[in-house]
Parts: C-alpha cells; structure tokens; sequence
C-alpha cells in the first residue's frame, strides 16, 4: 500500500473499513474464529491497537497515530499475503469467552463442542457436579479440556494427543488456567497410553476430514497441521478405532460426544448399525453426534 494511502487512513472506522476491502479483495478463507470480512477486520485492528476485544463503538472515531496504523496494516497485509488465519498471527483464540494460546503446532480451535459444554452436556449429563472423570481425546491446544474442567468442577479431565508439539501448547494453557491439579495430559496413540480409568464422560474433535476435502483445503487451513486434520480416505479412520475402544473406557451410564464436521454422510455409511442423537449448537448441525456405552456395546 503506497505510503500517501495509508496515511488518508486516520481512524478506526477508516482501518475497519479498509480491512474489510483488502480481505473481501483477496479473497481469504474465513472459518477460525471468524465467518465474514468484517468480524476478521475488528479482530486483527482490535488486537493490534491493544484494545478491548468487545468495546469496539467508543473507539470507532478515534484518531490513530503513525506507528498504530502501520501495526494494524502490517497485520492485515500478513493476513492476506501469507494466508494465515488470525490466531497464528496473534497466537491467540477464543472460545466462548475463553482465551487460548496457539501456534502452528496445533490446530485453530473452534470445536461447536464448546457451546454444549457451557451447559455441562445438560440434559444428556443429568448432574455436572456428580461427574468423576472427564477424557478429552485429540486435545490439540487442550481448550476443550480446559471448557470440560469448568463445565465438571469436581471431575479430574485425562487430556490426549500423539503430538508432543501439540501436548506443549496445551500445558501452557493448562498453566494458564491454573488446573494443572485437575488435569493431566497424556502423549498416547489415542487409547494405547492411558491408565486404566473408566469415564463418565468422553468428548473427541479427532481429524476426520476425507481424503477428497483434505486435496482441496483453502490456503488457510494448510497451515495447520494436517496430522489433525486428515481422516483417510472417508474421514472415518480413527473414528472406527475410537469407537470401538469407547465402551472399555466408560462407565455404565457414560456417554461420549464427537465432532465430525461435514462428514455425516460418510459417518452413517461406515456405521449404519449406530442411532446417535445429533446434536445442534447455534453455530453447527449435523456435525456432532452423542452415543452411550450401551449403543456402543450392542
């Protein structure tokens, strides 16, 4: 951007507005954190001005110096030139109000199992304080455990991932939080590596996009790693392997609740034998499933 047009850039509203054109005229791929051009543009001008995430009215027609507007369009033209999503440029993601570190070793978090546990699973869990213990397997970033620790204060939460990039990014979060006592993590190869413990609850967002998605994936998504992202050739590989570890791994009357994107197709034909309850959050449907150990064990 020539340096006299940034420089007819003097407001918020200016930089917002002329964030929303530069990502609308690139064409970026939006889904981390973000569904539109203008929510991208607040975020990224937000963060880099140091201001409140959600006080955004009082600012908009204050005046910016030379050295904030130069942040503002060194991160937006970072955004649109290397297609990064927004959280790897500010190594930060919220999930319902919650803050997450990331970085490239895992992915963005954005799991619509966060909405389901604001409510602690209710009516599936009849009573979140009688929960034990919790399993969030493919934890990633850990930001699901972390919600489950919240959403089950009496339960201590088993946290898995073969990546041991990923189980680093994760333990800075669970420090974050202070739930270290609460919450451990475990490097395993999905079940092999755990103690032997019966849970009440298991929640997975495991890698499940098909082979045929994962070859036309947007720039963006590119950057994360594609070790949680790849499912084989239907999405379904590990979900077989999870499933039918499941039962040896709840309770009588436990339940687990996965994420399988857009893959419910795929989903019922590699098990037609299965009858989930499908669960809706404001932001998904037909994306995550509950099943109980007793339909597992049929």
């Amino acid at each position: 951007m020539y340096q006299s047009a940034r420089q007819e850039l003097l407001t918020l509203r200016d930089l917002i507005r002329y964030g929303v054109s530069r990502l609308n005229g690139a064409q970026v791929a939006l889904g981390h954190g973000s569904d539109n051009a203008w929510d991208e543009a607040v975020y990224l001008t937000l963060h880099a001005l140091h201001l409140p995430l959600d006080t955004l009215e009082p600012f908009l027609d204050a005046r910016v110096v030379r050295e904030e507007r130069d942040r503002v369009l060194d991160l937006l033209e970072r955004r649109v030139t290397e297609r990064l999503p927004a959280a790897y440029l500010t190594n930060e993601a919220w999930l319902r109000g919650h803050r997450f570190y990331v970085d490239q070793r895992v992915i963005v978090p954005r799991s619509p199992i966060a909405e389901l546990l604001d409510q602690g699973l209710s009516p599936w869990v009849q009573d979140a304080f009688a929960v034990e213990n919790v399993l969030d397997m493919c934890t990633g970033s850990g930001c699901l455990a972390i919600l489950s620790a919240m959403a089950f204060p009496h339960a201590h939460v088993d946290a898995v991932d073969v990546s041991p990039d990923a189980l680093e990014v994760a333990r800075r979060n669970v420090d974050d939080y202070g739930l270290a006592d609460r919450l451990d993590l475990h490097e395993s190869n999905l079940f092999d590596g755990l103690p032997a413990r019966q849970y009440d609850v298991i929640i997975c967002n495991p890698p499940y996009v098909n082979s045929g998605s994962m070859n036309v994936l947007p720039q963006e998504y590119l950057h994360e790693p594609q070790l949680a992202l790849a499912g084989g050739e239907d999405g379904m590989d590990l979900v077989r392997r999870i499933l039918e570890a499941a039962p040896r791994y709840l309770t009588q009357d436990g339940v687990i609740v996965l994420e399988i994107g857009h893959e419910r197709d795929f989903f019922e034909a590699a098990f037609p034998h299965l009858s989930p309850v499908w669960l809706d959050t404001e932001e998904a449907s037909d994306q995550l499933l509950l099943l109980t150990r007793e339909q597992l064990s049929l």
